[in-house]
């Protein structure tokens, strides 16, 4: 039997070392038999959009690193199904994917702000029971995907804000060591 992890968040337990997504959360887009594919939501890119599209020279928004795998691409989350086609709905107003050229001509002509889209290089990905395995080995907390924790005013309080949603026990969980043995 499949989870439903659309639409969640996998926010990573505070002891996870995996270097690609320690103390990260991440906003699934689609989870099937075949396996799982989303965007790690508080990873800054060291370049901007317009550094790294051609046409898209004037814009300064930031990319955010959705993961380890095909970091040659580019992939957005947005909240403006009214300005941009072709996206999917994955949960309450958040939409993954569009149509680019219309993304292109929104930011030339300044009518996408900030907080409307983000964009993120590579993604993450498992395979066929995958997820299901890290899920059984607790490497991973899952709460709702909501717009607040996806386009965030500061990304830097993601993983805490994540945890915070959750409320009771979790709370804590914002304040324990990166290295257990620190404590």
């Amino acid at each position: 039997m499949i989870e439903a992890f659309s639409g969640k968040l996998l926010i990573a337990d505070p002891f996870l070392r995996d270097p690609n997504f320690m103390r990260s959360v991440v906003f699934i887009c689609e989870h099937k038999e075949e396996g799982s594919f989303g965007f790690v939501l508080n990873r800054r890119y060291d370049q901007l959009l317009g550094e790294l599209i051609t046409g898209v020279d004037t814009s300064d928004f930031p990319v955010y690193y959705g993961g380890p795998v095909q970091v040659d691409t580019i992939h957005f989350l947005h909240q403006r199904p009214d300005l941009i086609p072709g996206g999917v709905e994955v949960t309450d107003g958040v939409v993954w994917g569009g149509d680019f050229e219309t993304i292109v001509e929104l930011l030339k002509t300044d009518q996408l702000k900030e907080r409307d889209i983000r964009f993120f290089i590579g993604y993450s990905g498992w395979g066929e029971g995958q997820l299901e395995e890290e899920m059984k080995l607790k490497s991973w907390i899952t709460g709702k995907g909501t717009r607040k924790l996806i386009f965030p005013v500061n990304i830097d309080n993601t993983w805490k804000d994540a945890l915070k949603q959750l409320g009771g026990e979790y709370v804590q969980m914002i304040n324990y060591p990166i290295d257990p043995q620190l404590n």
